[in-house]
């Protein structure tokens, strides 16, 4: 069911979401919810852009890409799968072409930010990643598959990215438990 004020293509993308990306659909959902609380009124390409933006995880393929972290490398071709995948979605879904074309454009820079809209996804990405991923990065730890440096050096990246001020307190909290989380691992 749709939430109040939720355009058809949210809803659809959100079920898009909750399909086709059980392993970490909760951080593409809360991603959402954490835009929606720094920006109540955000526009719909703004909201697909952080519902979506790690879509190229949920598909496998030829062009699948084999997560690395802390790589600038990685992140590009990263965020470039997701805003193809995610406009051919909003294509089959006859989305209208600005509307698909402003939902890329933000995808393909969520890791950077870089103007005002951007700057929220890459936001809201963050405060979900620190929401909903440190378990996550903790047992990444645990289980020998990256280094404790790697993932605290992944873990302050969500967090220093930050621009916008609001999202930055928000997250300052959530980064210092992370921090301590990590420290017991």
């Amino acid at each position: 069911m749709a939430e109040r004020g939720e355009t058809r293509l949210v809803t659809l993308g959100r079920s898009w979401v909750i399909e086709h990306y059980p392993y970490n659909r909760t951080h593409l959902l809360k991603t959402l919810d954490w835009l929606d609380r720094l920006k109540p009124e955000a526009a719909e390409a703004i909201r697909l852009a952080a519902l979506t933006h790690d879509m190229e995880r949920a598909f496998g393929g030829p062009d699948a890409i084999p997560i690395v972290m802390n790589s600038r490398e990685y992140e590009e071709a990263h965020s470039n799968r997701s805003a193809r995948i995610v406009g051919a979605w909003l294509r089959e879904q006859k989305a209208d072409e600005e509307l698909v074309d402003r939902v890329e454009s933000l995808i393909r820079v969520h890791e950077w930010g870089g103007s005002p809209d951007a700057d929220l996804v890459q936001a809201a990405d963050s405060l979900s990643f620190l929401e909903t991923n440190v378990e996550l990065m903790a047992s990444f730890i645990e289980s020998g598959k990256h280094a404790k440096p790697v993932i605290a050096a992944k873990i302050d990246q969500m967090y220093e990215r930050i621009r916008v001020p609001e999202a930055r307190t928000l997250a300052r909290p959530m980064w210092e438990a992370a921090v301590a989380r990590l420290m017991r691992t």
